[in-house]
């Protein structure tokens, strides 16, 4: 359905002779497939919501492409065309409607702009559906302003939608990090009932346990690089690069208190060698690393399982 290609975003900061640039996202490859949920995580500032952006052509790569059925998007002129396809959902679900509409005259304004061919009594028979679909009852929100609803509910509301558009593709990009977690699962509920009609769902979370819970396949995440990819239960049971090892370490346990094993990397062939170019981003923190792992490439190391990493 949507796939990314040596997908590269670079950033330039400063002036004339002072000029720096930041790879924030370095030759990233991955496929969604029709009813797929693909879950990139990885820490803050490791490239996840750049990503998402350019797939929804809000920033544009600066190499690669991202191949809509074989159709590279940014070569797709119509916008209303792509967006009638691609949609986003985003961390705060405020800032994605107009304030000053109710909701029913938001949907009413998604019909007059992507289904004009449906009649009115038609339509308002669909949303009365597919809200009851995410878990809400039109007669609690379809006559309220955005403020008077929850945050759970705009978000269900955004999922909604997306199901009345029939979109094929939807970037979900951190759409529980504001919510309780008893409105969490809701929210999840509902995205699944995208999956259910095929749409590829890139679902951007810090999370480990709601990308377990949702998602099918998993791209792990290092400054901007793959480090790891593929079956969600193979990564999940065998993650073999040390990242997703401390990153699922990290997940905490009910049964037991938190605690943590500073990685010392004062050893100086470490603190030198992170300045070297062509070595692997991940070495100034990696337990088994030393001065000779270069720049690694994505290996198979089992069945639909990727791990870049040169030890392995």
């Amino acid at each position: 359905m949507i796939k990314a290609k040596n997908l590269t975003k670079v950033f330039n900061s400063g002036f004339l002779f002072s000029k720096n640039t930041i790879t924030a996202v370095d030759e990233v490859n991955f496929e969604i497939g029709r009813g797929e949920i693909l879950a990139l995580v990885g820490e803050s500032g490791s490239g996840k919501s750049t990503i998402g952006k350019m797939m929804l052509k809000l920033l544009k790569p600066s190499g690669g492409q991202i191949l809509l059925k074989d159709k590279d998007i940014f070569s797709i002129s119509n916008n209303k065309e792509f967006y009638s396809k691609v949609q986003g959902i985003f961390q705060d679900p405020y800032s994605s409607f107009n304030p000053i509409f109710k909701v029913n005259r938001i949907f009413k304004l998604v019909r007059q702009s992507f289904k004009k061919e449906v009649p009115a009594s038609e339509w308002n028979d669909r949303v009365e559906n597919v809200l009851k679909k995410v878990g809400l009852n039109a007669g609690d929100v379809l006559n309220k302003y955005i403020h008077q609803l929850s945050g759970g509910q705009l978000q269900r509301l955004l999922i909604a939608r997306a199901l009345l558009m029939d979109v094929e593709v939807l970037v979900a990009d951190e759409i529980t990090s504001m919510l309780d977690a008893s409105t969490r699962v809701d929210v999840l509920e509902a995205l699944l009932s995208l999956k259910e009609i095929g749409a590829a769902i890139m679902f951007i979370t810090h999370d480990l346990s709601q990308a377990y819970y949702i998602s099918d396949k998993i791209v792990v995440l290092y400054r901007g690089s793959v480090v790891e990819m593929g079956s969600i239960e193979k990564v999940f049971s065998n993650p073999r690069h040390p990242y997703t090892q401390m990153l699922l370490d990290s997940i905490p346990q009910l049964d037991r208190k938190w605690e943590t094993d500073r990685i010392d990397i004062e050893d100086s062939d470490k603190k030198q060698a992170i300045w070297k170019e062509g070595l692997c981003k991940y070495i100034d923190r990696c337990p088994i690393a030393d001065t000779s792992c270069f720049k690694p490439t994505l290996k198979l190391v089992e069945e639909d399982h990727y791990v870049a990493c040169v030890k392995l």
